[in-house]
């Protein structure tokens, strides 16, 4: 509380300079009032900071970066994913974070204030938003399964399960470790191929994914408000847990190994373009680009100093990416060093205690000789027994493999859970480690959904009126079909859809997101242009490297990406997921069906679809606006469109003198009228370029619609060169203005 008022007596000198009245005659009323507008300021500015930070060390560093970490050679995925950290997600995220600040609207309404033909990619990234909250219900479903098995002792993952008519293929329990094999078998239900069994609906999975969508909509219908101390709560909580199994684990066997074995680059591996969109891809995912959250969730906080707060959350970003990563890696090894002869050694040792204590007969005792003979005659040994010995047997042997991994243990998107289920066995009280673990994940989860719901829910209401009336339908409409599309993630196959969509679907909608934000912001409104206005927003300037990085370093990098996944989703001969097969205990490698691969285009293009029918429908609606004769009946047309389509900017004041603003505009009308108007666009300087008509092409259609598209671009500063009275008329137009834009939000900044 002393630092916010520190900050507070410090700003207040500011505006006692530029208040009307002398500093002398301010009443101790008004200085209280100042100093709590500031300390609210403040702590939205911290808040919005935690939920930043939260998206981060979310699903995506906790589930999602070690499984392909693990997949791509450790230490090599770890270098590259650095380098695109770095030279991708600071200039972008900060890009974001500077246009929902200062322009201080929705991520629909800024793209169509910034340039309006592309307005199209606020609606793109809506339904981007859409396709990451289908499959992260799924994810939050199996945290929410294993929460439901923590509480029982023991844990069901650490043995074998009981079965009756017990016959030779429950010996595939003893090949790989319980806790993989609980993940399949018991979790999933998983199918051997993603085209088998799709429309067989995995009970608990059902259930499960209906109770998350019903949380959420339960949620969204009260409005609940989470705290600060609940957010701090729920952001150093994961680090605590984190952090106390990482200790445990760097006492197992192998831990020194595992972790040599993270670290390793192997050069040769940079020459995978696997790995590079894999990496690129994770970048967008894990910090939110291109869903359009950052935008709406930035222009509610304090504070401009937006450069050090993206450094600040991708490095949290990547402190929990690798620290989660650690944890797995080491348990991977240890369930290397103790699979094969070392498992059966273990198996024997067992069962010659248990042996000794009564609890089984003397005719389970091994023969003497079985450490001598390969591993799978210890299989077919156990398989001699009578049925009922054999039952004991299988339920009481250690959790270990008995047969020899030659090749990585579960490269598939569940390794996260199966290798921390494994952790958590270690600790005395198991129990109450995973039901802690567990319900952290499933928190992480669920508010991290939310906020992707309030990305989608939050534009649409200020976008369509009914929704503004009437905001429990919308709610109520997303969260039924939220449920509905997710219905197949739970079925048989469903973890193998799941992964389609995690490995390609999404993160080429992303791609393609992201390359036509960053296109339309640095090439096409001007990215020189843009720190100029923003620097008369925000009084200072931005970020010094930004524009270059915008321009000469994200744009191309982001395209020589969606180049990487355009040819290999058109090859699709290096595409390929991960299934169980059950009678051989093991995950095997399949490649994509080539219908996988049609749904998987079919559902790329119906997402970014939006973006080129927005100027499709902008210029069907002009029609209405254009006269048989441009030079008599345009001026009329024109005068109005322009007002009312100057009165959607942001507010604005780069213009000082009214004079520059009547000739700025006078001047780009008369312009559209004689001549097509030259875009101001361009990257780090103001060259334009000519538009060349099209002999199809009406004269009235072309001056009319070029002259339109362009001066709505072209006006945005002078736009935001409003009075008091204007602003009051620019919000009875829009007639959506949230609560964060009232004067009393203005006051505080």
């Amino acid at each position: 509380m002393e630092s916010l008022e520190e900050i507070s007596e410090e700003e207040s000198p500011k505006e006692r300079h530029t208040s009307s009245t002398p500093s002398w005659k301010l009443t101790a009323k008004e200085i209280l009032a100042t100093k709590t507008q500031n300390y609210f300021a403040q702590t939205k500015r911290a808040e919005n900071i935690l939920i930043q930070i939260a998206f981060s060390i979310g699903l995506s560093s906790i589930w999602r970066f070690p499984y392909l970490c693990h997949l791509n050679g450790g230490g090599s995925f770890i270098l590259v994913y650095f380098f695109m950290l770095l030279f991708f997600g600071v200039p972008l995220m900060y890009m974001e974070m500077i246009m929902g600040k200062c322009l201080r609207v929705d991520n629909i309404r800024v793209w169509k204030q910034l340039v309006p033909w592309l307005g199209g990619i606020g609606y793109a990234s809506i339904l981007v938003c859409i396709l990451v909250s289908l499959y992260n219900s799924i994810i939050i479903t199996w945290s929410l399964s294993y929460l439901s098995n923590s509480f029982r002792y023991p844990l069901p993952w650490d043995k074998c399960p009981l079965v009756r008519n017990i016959n030779v293929t429950d010996l595939s329990c003893l090949q790989t470790v319980t806790h993989q094999y609980f993940w399949y078998h018991t979790t999933l239900n998983a199918s051997n191929h993603i085209e088998e069994e799709v429309e067989t609906l995995v009970l608990n999975l059902t259930l499960g994914i209906f109770t998350v969508w019903f949380l959420l909509f339960l949620i969204m219908m009260v409005g609940l408000k989470i705290s600060m101390q609940t957010l701090i709560f729920s952001v150093f909580l994961p680090y605590i847990i984190l952090l106390c199994f990482l200790i445990r684990c760097l006492f197992l066997e192998g831990a020194t190994t595992s972790l040599r074995r993270m670290v390793t680059t192997e050069f040769s591996a940079w020459a995978s373009l696997d790995l590079w969109r894999q990496a690129g891809g994770h970048v967008l995912y894990s910090l939110g680009l291109g869903m359009g959250t950052i935008i709406l969730f930035s222009y509610k906080s304090g504070g401009d100093n937006y450069a050090q707060v993206a450094s600040l959350v991708i490095l949290v970003n990547l402190v929990t990416s690798l620290l989660t990563t650690s944890i797995i890696f080491i348990v991977l090894g240890f369930w290397t060093t103790t699979s094969g002869h070392a498992c059966i050694k273990q198996s024997v040792s067992k069962l010659m205690q248990l042996i000794d204590e009564g609890v089984l007969p003397q005719n389970a005792k091994p023969p003497k000789d079985i450490l001598l003979l390969p591993t799978m005659d210890y299989i077919k040994w156990i398989n001699s027994l009578p049925g009922h010995l054999r039952q004991k047997v299988i339920h009481l042997s250690p959790s270990c493999s008995i047969k020899v991994q030659k090749e990585m243990f579960m490269e598939g998107p569940g390794l996260a859970l199966a290798a921390f289920s494994q952790v958590v066995s270690l600790f005395p009280g198991s129990s109450f480690w995973a039901i802690l673990f567990f319900m952290a994940l499933l928190i992480i989860g669920l508010s991290n959904l939310m906020r992707l719901l309030e990305g989608i829910v939050f534009p649409l209401q200020n976008s369509i009126s009914i929704f503004r009336n009437y905001p429990r339908i919308l709610s109520a409409i997303v969260c039924l079909g939220g449920f509905l599309g997710s219905l197949i993630f739970t079925s048989r196959a469903g973890s193998y859809i799941m992964y389609l969509f995690d490995d390609l679907l999404v993160p080429l909608t992303l791609i393609i997101t992201v390359v036509f934000q960053n296109m339309a912001l640095a090439w096409i409104y001007g990215a020189g242009r843009f720190r100029e206005e923003m620097f008369s927003e925000m009084g200072r300037p931005l970020w010094p490297f930004s524009s270059f990085l915008w321009c000469y370093v994200t744009l191309p990098g982001l395209l020589a990406l969606l180049t990487i996944c355009l040819m290999q989703l058109y090859q699709g001969t290096h595409l390929y997921y991960t299934a169980w097969n059950t009678s051989g205990s093991q995950e095997v490698k399949h490649l994509y069906p080539r219908n996988s691969l049609g749904w998987v285009i079919f559902l790329s293009i119906l997402t970014f679809l939006p973006i080129p029918v927005h100027p499709l429908h902008q210029w069907w609606s002009l029609q209405d606006y254009v006269a048989p004769d441009p030079f008599e009946k345009l001026m009329s047309k024109k005068t109005p469109m322009l007002s009312s389509m100057s009165s959607q900017r942001p507010k604005h004041h780069s213009v000082k003198s009214p004079e520059r603003t009547s000739n700025a505009s006078t001047r780009g009308l008369s312009m559209s009228l004689l001549r097509s108007l030259k875009p101001e666009s361009g990257c780090l300087s103001q060259d334009s370029e000519k538009y060349e008509g099209s002999s199809w092409f009406s004269l009235p259609l072309l001056t009319s619609l070029s002259s339109s598209l362009t001066i709505r671009s072209a006006s945005l500063r002078v736009s935001r060169q409003v009075s008091p009275a204007s602003i009051n008329t620019d919000n009875s137009y829009k007639g959506g203005e949230t609560k964060e834009e009232s004067p009393k939000e203005k006051s505080v900044q």
